[in-house]
């Protein structure tokens, strides 16, 4: 029997839903309006005025978000209230360093909690069940925002966050553990030790995961499903937009449904931005149709997928997206941490190494891995291993201050690394998703 936590928004008639969204994307553009002046300028530059919007078919009229406003007004440039109403921050990295900043006042963390026990719930979650939250907490969106979701349904609530494997196991067996939150790769990986440790399926409580802030495969699901005995449901988040939520799974299994009441989607051209017909590939644009202190429109995710309406069978209709296919620019996911080239490229050339380099990304024991192939200059070079190796120790914590993860560096002579006739070959993902 198919559960739900909020059924009359989650199998909302489309006519309600459309009055529901029109009621509150006018309430948030006025409120954007009147206290963002980053994006009322915006607006004003695109020859857009409030008097323009009169319902959701002007939608298209507004400005994009991306990335690059983000990093242009940080911190408080796109907060939408008095920072006084603010009583959270979460954080995500961002393209040079500057990490993304989204607030949150008590509503917000409501509603963004509200999506996440939906996710739960349609995992087959209820208040007698023990849910333990593998993902990090801190400012990373993953362990705050299952938490918060974990006690609006009443289960009883494990926040593990992540690391400790041998420990994670005694709390499944010995809470009798039921719903595992974490990245998938992590779930992989916990099922691989269960195996080492003599477990098999019927030895273990769990009986369903919620796993995202990474790509991963069908492959990969059905061989979690197999090891833990578990039904493993994929859910989606922005920490731009509040984090994990935005989308979640149900029971069929076969995309995810966004919680349209909260978060307005889109599908666009990412090189026109001409918005697509339902059913086009494109990339997804959200609007955040009711956060107060952080209130984004028509933001750019650069990921690209595809949204369908057709009937679901656990009697949502709340809209679906396909799970991402890629993204429109070179941002990677490892281990649920964003990553782009140009912050490697950063500390490099902070250290001296301005030359060739090469990022390799693979996933070994379900695991990401993160190696950066450097080239030393002629005037860096060396054969002395002990300087080779505090050199390399050096940018690997130089890496770590930046991305929030350690990789593996490795320094290799000069001409090395092959060279590319057209544009250079900077990463390599050997991952299978």
């Amino acid at each position: 029997m198919e559960r739900y936590y909020q059924k009359d928004i989650e199998c909302a008639s489309r006519e309600t839903m459309l009055e529901l969204q029109n009621e509150k994307f006018l309430k948030q553009v006025r409120h954007v309006w009147e206290n963002v002046p980053y994006y009322r300028k915006k607006m004003e530059d695109n020859n857009v005025a409030i008097e323009d919007i009169k319902s959701l078919e002007d939608l298209h009229k507004l400005p994009f978000l991306s990335k690059e406003d983000l990093r242009e007004s940080y911190p408080y440039g796109l907060l939408g209230c008095d920072l006084k109403k603010c009583v959270r921050i979460q954080s995500t990295s961002g393209t040079t360093g500057k990490r993304v900043v989204a607030f949150y006042t008590p509503e917000d963390i409501d509603l963004w909690e509200d999506c996440c026990a939906r996710a739960i719930t349609a995992a087959g979650g209820t208040d007698e069940d023990v849910c333990q939250v593998s993902y990090g907490y801190g400012l990373f969106t993953g362990g705050p925002g299952l938490n918060g979701g974990s006690h609006k349904v009443g289960c009883l609530t494990v926040p593990t966050s992540s690391g400790n494997t041998d420990r994670q196991i005694m709390f499944i067996r010995d809470l009798s553990t039921t719903i595992l939150c974490c990245t998938p790769s992590y779930a992989a990986y916990l099922g691989e030790r269960m195996k080492e440790l003599g477990l098999g399926p019927d030895d273990i409580p769990l009986k369903a995961g919620i796993f995202g802030a990474e790509a991963w495969s069908e492959e990969m699901r059905h061989d979690i499903e197999k090891t833990m005995g578990i039904k493993a449901y994929d859910i989606y988040g922005l920490t731009e937009l509040s984090g994990p939520g935005v989308s979640f799974e149900c029971s069929a299994q076969n995309g995810m449904h966004i919680n349209e009441d909260h978060f307005l989607p889109e599908i666009i051209d990412p090189d026109t931005g001409e918005v697509l017909p339902e059913g086009s590939e494109g990339e997804l644009v959200f609007t955040s149709l009711d956060k107060e202190a952080f209130p984004l429109l028509r933001y750019r995710t650069k990921d690209i997928c595809m949204l369908s309406r057709e009937k679901c069978s656990c009697g949502r209709t709340l809209i679906k997206m396909r799970k991402p296919k890629g993204r429109s620019d070179d941002m990677l996911i490892i281990r649920g941490v964003n990553v782009f080239p140009s912050q490697i490229e950063t500390v490099l050339m902070n250290h001296g190494y301005a030359a060739n380099y090469q990022i390799i990304v693979d996933r070994v024991n379900n695991t990401d891995t993160l190696e950066v192939r450097v080239e030393m200059t002629p005037e860096l070079f060396t054969d002395r291993i002990i300087e080779i190796k505090e050199r390399q120790k050096a940018l690997v914590d130089g890496l770590k201050s930046m991305l929030g993860l350690k990789a593996q560096v490795t320094l290799v002579a000069p001409k090395t690394i092959t060279r590319s006739e057209g544009k250079a070959v900077r990463v390599i993902d050997n991952r299978k998703i």
